[in-house]
């Protein structure tokens, strides 16, 4: 019978031991390995957080999902350039208070626009070259503006005319062409007239020159055309202008039409520095306002506001305002007021 042979025990744990401890000192060297790399700061050295790109960290921040929505913050996708450069619909619409920028001059009206300038405050007191635009209230006579026309001549007589003055001891007068006589609107009027030589005069305008003279012309006086001019002229080219001068009279009068009563009145004006521009009565705790006649005279039909207080209006908007007139018809009554030079 053959014999069989067996290993010995011994040997063959002697050969595990051989094999395991190789294997356990691997072991061993791995766990250190991890614990190295676990320990903070060990990494590619000092500083390696501030290395790292800044749009990382922004990137990271912007991810993280908000608590309670179950969503890993790597799962949630970083913005794009575009949408974080561009602001969503509810931010224009809605901007936040700290996007809001501040008022500055260029985003309101600038003191300069808002005040009006001195200029302009100087030609509602008589300063010079704003009178165009502190006339609100002109009508085809404007201030500053210079009036192309022709002038001719009539016989003045006593100075009276259409515009009812009556008589006048000085008959440096005209007559207003019809369109710009515009219903009366011109009565009183100063105007400096200029030839085309040079020569110039002063009138006040106190009649209506019909139809058909025409736009911009100028019936003068034969007293007046003949200071520019010899009468046999004729027709002789000119400028003219409104004037405010200081020659007018020291206060303006008043003057009720014949026939007025309680139940009806007429009142003018006279002795004004400038036109005219409305007539009020003070009636039923306000103001009304009186219609004008071609005649000059402004007419209360129901006797509204007749022997009450009256305020006048310029063509420059300054306003006078006069009480204690009674109605005296035909009687010239004067006043303490007077419109200020422009």
């Amino acid at each position: 019978m053959r014999a069989t042979k067996h290993a010995d025990p011994r040997a063959r744990r002697r050969q595990g031991l051989v094999v395991g401890i190789p294997l356990a000192l691997a072991a061993v060297g791995v766990l250190l390995c991890l614990s190295l790399a676990l320990l903070p700061g060990n990494g590619d050295g000092p500083g390696t957080e501030a290395a790292q790109p800044a749009g990382a960290s922004v990137a990271a921040t912007g991810t993280s999902a908000p608590p309670g929505t179950g969503v890993p913050a790597e799962a949630t996708p970083p913005p794009s350039p575009s949408s974080a450069s561009s602001p969503s619909p509810a931010a224009t619409a809605t901007p936040s208070p700290s996007a809001t920028p501040t008022p500055t001059l260029t985003a309101r009206p600038s003191a300069s626009t808002a005040t009006p300038s001195a200029s302009a405050a100087a030609g509602a007191t008589g300063g010079a070259g704003t009178v165009t635009s502190a006339a609100p209230l002109a009508g085809r006579i404007k201030p500053g503006t210079s009036h192309p026309g022709v002038a001719t001549s009539y016989d003045a007589a006593d100075g009276n005319g259409a515009c009812s003055f009556g008589p006048s001891g000085d008959l440096m007068v005209a007559a207003m062409n019809h369109t710009d006589y515009e219903v009366s609107r011109a009565c009183g009027a100063y105007v400096l007239v200029r030839a085309a030589g040079g020569a110039s005069i002063t009138v006040r305008i106190v009649n209506e020159c019909p139809l058909p003279c025409a736009p911009g012309q100028l019936d003068l006086s034969h007293e007046a055309f003949a200071k520019l001019a010899e009468l046999s002229v004729g027709r002789l080219p000119i400028t003219w202008t409104l004037l405010s001068p200081g020659s007018a009279p020291d206060t303006v009068s008043v003057r009720y039409k014949t026939g007025s009563t309680q139940w009806w009145c007429g009142i003018q004006v006279i002795g004004h520095r400038n036109p005219v521009a409305t007539l009020e009565v003070r009636s039923g705790g306000g103001w009304r306002r009186l219609s004008r006649t071609d005649y000059n005279y402004f007419l209360s039909p129901d006797g509204g506001g007749c022997g009450g207080a009256i305020r006048v209006t310029d063509v420059y908007g300054e306003q006078l305002t006069v009480d204690g007139i009674a109605v005296k018809p035909d009687v010239v009554q004067p006043t303490r007021v007077q419109f200020a030079r422009h």
